[in-house]
């Protein structure tokens, strides 16, 4: 969504001196300041001194500190997180795409740590960790109030290490324990298919730092196998985002003219637009693009702008509804903010936060009959965390929430009606166009 977008480049900036000081104030300061804050300032100083003096145990400052940041930053939204030196590392080593672990996106669902998706060809993957699954306890110890770079800290780890998670499932009568032996978790963000007709396929799993250099190569893959090149699927179902600079990247790599997406913040500077250039290698082929309730964030911008700038036609279900960018700033002793900083608007100045794409052609995954008992279902989208941020017109005017109805999808490409569904709308463009100039 672990989402920076949803999770511009990853953008540093770097926090200067801000210090509150707590000692006697005179009357032009405090007027100076709200002075609701002062007092809840001065209220914070006071509990944090009876704490220190009163609790029935000796307590660290700093562990008394970081949890009083980490409760501030989590009752903002689901994807701002306070990082300590050591989480901080992981989410630069993440965006890079490669990491030792087990191969899971995970979010917090109701407060219970919950698998969005296992990566593909990962030891989660392999042993059947499914979308839904709740992870109640790892190596033994509950996952109660955990926060998720927690939980990834401790998923996480050097290549044939062992973890074992304890997971819940809709139709399981008592939990399970799964074994899993860590791996270097190498996210293939690219792959690519041929079909008959001179049709490509092209599969984005996640946005980070090589996603737009391996695209480049995989359109070249493509167009040199199947010239010329009468239709692309380009897929991008339960892709959960990443880097937002990669989207633009991506988005650019199809379009000749026009907006791809445009950020606003509180802040001017957060105020962006990013264009289209026309470079003059842009395939003109007719394209679908794939997407579910698992396509999120950096995601969404791709399918966006292809849509909105009339490139592209959309077919699947209706996206996950991720549109705030996060910032990530580094503090002085090697901790760092994950901050929202912003909403995304596509090229038409619509807010998907919340709500997410609507696909021009709605079409339900069909889940093959072996699978029909394999699991809990049901997808979670943006609207489900708790404290998601609310969706907004362009002018931050918030809308009201969609109250669209759960739908439920999978991915299976050796038995996929949505993917067939694309290569048939492909297939038939040419006959049209043709009968049409007829």
């Amino acid at each position: 969504m672990k989402n920076i977008s949803g999770k511009w480049p990853l953008v540093i900036l770097l926090l200067l001196g801000v210090f509150i000081l707590f000692g006697p104030y005179n009357d032009s300061m405090v007027s100076a300041l709200d002075k609701g804050i002062y007092k809840d300032v001065k209220t914070f100083n006071e509990v944090l001194d009876m704490v220190k003096k009163n609790y029935v145990d000796e307590v660290d400052t700093q562990t008394l500190i970081r949890g009083a940041i980490n409760g501030m930053i989590k009752s903002l939204d689901p994807h701002s997180a306070f990082m300590t030196p050591d989480l901080y590392k992981e989410l630069e080593v993440e965006t890079q795409g490669r990491f030792g672990g087990i191969g899971i996106e995970i979010t917090l669902l109701k407060d219970i740590l919950t698998v969005v998706s296992p990566i593909e060809d990962t030891p989660a993957f392999n042993a059947g960790v499914k979308s839904g699954d709740q992870i109640i306890k790892i190596d033994g110890k509950s996952t109660k109030d955990i926060s998720i770079m927690e939980a990834v800290k401790k998923l996480r780890g050097p290549k044939d290490t062992k973890v074992t998670i304890t997971i819940m499932r809709e139709n399981m009568t008592k939990p399970k324990d799964i074994e899993l032996t860590r791996a270097i978790i190498q996210v293939k963000s690219v792959k690519t298919k041929n079909f008959d007709d001179n049709i490509g396929y092209i599969r984005i799993a996640s946005f980070h730092e090589r996603t737009a250099d391996d695209v480049r190569k995989a359109l070249k893959e493509v167009v040199e196998k199947q010239h010329p090149l009468k239709g692309l699927v380009l897929d991008l179902r339960n892709d959960p985002g990443g880097l937002l600079i990669q989207a633009i990247e991506v988005s650019d790599m199809f379009l000749k003219s026009g907006m791809i997406v445009s950020t606003r913040g509180r802040t001017k500077n957060m105020e962006t637009k990013a264009m289209a250039r026309d470079n003059g290698n842009e395939i003109t082929c007719p394209m679908v693009v794939l997407v579910n309730e698992g396509t999120a964030s950096a995601a969404e911008i791709v399918a966006g702008a292809l849509q909105d700038n009339g490139r592209a036609l959309i077919v699947g279900t209706q996206t996950f509804g991720k549109a705030s960018v996060q910032t990530v700033i580094p503090l002085e002793d090697g901790s760092a903010l994950k901050l929202t900083t912003a909403r995304y608007y596509t090229p038409k100045g619509r807010s998907i936060q919340a709500e997410g794409i609507k696909p021009d052609i709605v079409i339900k995954y069909v889940r093959p009959v072996e699978e029909a008992d394999n699991g809990w279902d049901e997808r979670i989208r943006e609207r489900d965390l708790k404290g998601h941020i609310k969706p907004a017109k362009e002018d931050g005017t918030k809308l009201e929430e969609p109250q669209t109805k759960e739908i439920k999808d999978s991915f299976d490409l050796t038995k996929d009606n949505q993917l067939k569904t694309a290569i048939d709308i492909l297939k038939s463009w040419d006959i049209m166009k043709k009968n049409l100039n007829s």
